[in-house]
């Protein structure tokens, strides 16, 4: 049957708006997390670590509608003269890859290691800066959280307690006030918890934890 050509495009937009009715709409893309920082974040140390690292406990408190990723490299600094800079790891090419729409930042601890600290603690302020920017000029726009380091509990490959706690947590907050960021202090949450550092450095499965519900916290606005 020949219809006219009025008939024929109404025809066409009620087939396609049939079609539409029994399709399911859409489902929205879950909140993309890049958990970026050292060894820490990767987990070394943790009992069960693809289990309990702290991004994948962080991705269990946050629920479905956020996906969780871990780039943590063991060893890294902030730095960018560090002896590990992050900015030289494939972890880092990973989240910038990701575009995620949320990006915790926990580095530091390595950067306290002498040969670190003495050459290049003039330029961590104007590296955590460069770092913050990178990731916040990615299309994807992600809200970036800045991490105090946890405590030191005995000083081990040169990472120290004074360094963290006297220079570089300072620097951090420092920066994170004149760049208007959330800090996730980390520091506070796990002071006074040794027990949770079998090595003295290194946050054991149950730190781990804290730090996931730390930062679950941070990032819904607790």
């Amino acid at each position: 049957m020949n219809f006219p050509v009025s008939a024929r495009s109404f025809l066409t937009t009620l087939g396609a708006f049939s079609l539409a009715a029994v399709l399911p709409a859409a489902e929205s893309k879950p909140v993309r997390v890049a958990c970026v920082g050292d060894s820490i974040t990767f987990g070394a140390g943790v009992e069960q670590r693809d289990a309990n690292n702290y991004p994948k406990v962080l991705g269990g408190l946050l629920g479905a509608k956020y996906e969780t990723r871990n780039f943590g490299r063991s060893g890294a600094t902030l730095l960018k003269q560090g002896d590990l800079p992050y900015w030289k790891t494939k972890e880092f090419e990973g989240a910038t890859a990701y575009q995620p729409d949320i990006v915790v930042i926990k580095l530091g601890t390595n950067d306290s290691k002498p040969q670190n600290w003495q050459k290049h603690k003039g330029e961590f302020a104007a590296d955590a800066r460069a770092l913050v920017a990178h990731f916040q000029a990615l299309p994807s726009k992600p809200k970036v959280f800045v991490c105090l380091p946890v405590p030191v509990y005995q000083e081990r490959w040169g990472i120290n307690e004074p360094v963290v706690k006297g220079e570089v947590i300072p620097i951090l907050q420092q920066v994170a006030k004149e760049l208007t960021l959330p800090t996730i202090d980390l520091y506070v949450a796990l002071s006074g918890k040794p027990e949770m550092f079998p090595d003295k450095i290194h946050p054991n499965a149950a730190g781990a934890k804290v730090i996931a519900e730390t930062v679950a916290k941070a990032l819904a606005g607790k």
